[in-house]
């Protein structure tokens, strides 16, 4: 396969170059969401507007909301991810997965090792939700507030599942697109290529830095900085992109499966998990000494040296020999 750009290309470049393509996929993105709203739901480009800003006051709102999100960030995020590849001349699983995954049993781990930090992750949100800015910030701190609570507000409005199938639409478009987009946006292209620019450490900090804040959620950058640490190695260890698709989606989905049993009215201690408190310690630290472990394990794992694997050639005997000992 060939690319209209050098695999050489500097690190630098290519991220520039990623920017770009999230930019055109995005106006892809919008152009097919016009197209889908005007057909499937009979709106024009001003009532999608106002929609936008009004969701809960239109019996559609929630449906074209959930398209929009999923549909721009799939096609833009995807698309500009995978068309870098593209233009690099490299294939999906040559660029993000240039290591084989090995038994498909570790997504499991790595699944569990996200639900495992979840005790611990609960204390670093709750420290960063009551965080307050030196006084010279004062007015960039209110604005953050106000913001991340208008954000709050939508966020309350999309994940209210007052039904099976608004539940799988949810873990569809706000569980399953942002793992897959983000991943190979932010570990897949950003991070592969500040480590080569600098640093593996340095790559996966700078990386898991963009990533938190490209949210533009102040109040939660900590603790989702943390989420792309975690992210950052396990894709860095593993060589796969898979790995920290599977980490991604299992912190989304089980997050929406704990706000739906809630909804439902399944704890009946009233377990809140919009709250943003922090679970006991005697949650928080058995955490932290499982997540060490399982993060070891999974270290020793992805980064074991391949086994060797013998083969055949014949010696000028006509005898077969093991490759090594002739």
């Amino acid at each position: 396969m060939k690319g209209f750009l050098p695999r050489t290309l500097h690190p630098g470049l290519q991220i520039l170059v990623l920017m770009a393509m999230l930019v055109a996929g995005g106006c892809v993105g919008y152009a097919i969401i016009f197209a889908w709203a005007q057909w499937g739901f009979g709106m024009s480009v001003l009532e999608i507007q106002q929609v936008a800003q009004a969701p809960a006051a239109s019996p559609q709102g929630w449906s074209l909301l959930m398209m929009m999100q999923g549909v721009l960030l799939f096609v833009a995020g995807t698309g500009g991810a995978l068309g870098l590849a593209s233009a690099l001349g490299y294939g999906w699983a040559e660029y993000f997965s240039p290591r084989r995954l090995g038994a498909a049993g570790w997504l499991l781990v790595v699944a569990g090792l996200i639900i495992v930090t979840l005790p611990f992750m609960s204390t670093i949100i709750a420290w960063n939700a009551g965080a307050h800015f030196p006084a010279a910030l004062h007015d960039f701190e209110v604005w953050a507030r106000t913001s991340e609570d208008k954000a709050a507000v939508l966020t309350k409005f999309l994940t209210n599942f007052n039904s099976p199938a608004r539940f799988w639409v949810g873990v569809l478009v706000i569980g399953l697109v942002p793992a897959v987009a983000e991943e190979l946006v932010f570990r897949g292209v950003i991070q592969k290529n500040l480590v080569r620019w600098f640093s593996p450490h340095v790559g996966v900090w700078l990386g898991a830095a963009i990533f938190s804040a490209i949210h533009m959620q102040f109040f939660g950058f900590v603790p989702r900085f943390v989420l792309g640490l975690v992210l950052g190695y396990l894709y860095l260890w593993s060589g796969n992109i898979l790995v920290s698709m599977a980490a991604h989606f299992t912190q989304n989905a089980f997050q929406l499966v704990l706000l739906y049993l809630a909804q439902r009215g399944q704890f009946g201690w009233g377990f809140d998990p919009d709250s943003s408190d922090a679970l006991p310690w005697a949650l928080a630290i058995p955490s932290v000494l499982l997540s060490a472990g399982l993060l070891y394990v999974l270290h020793r794992h992805f980064t074991a040296p391949a086994a060797p694997t013998a083969m055949l050639t014949l010696s000028s005997e006509g005898v077969a020999v093991r490759g090594g000992d002739a």
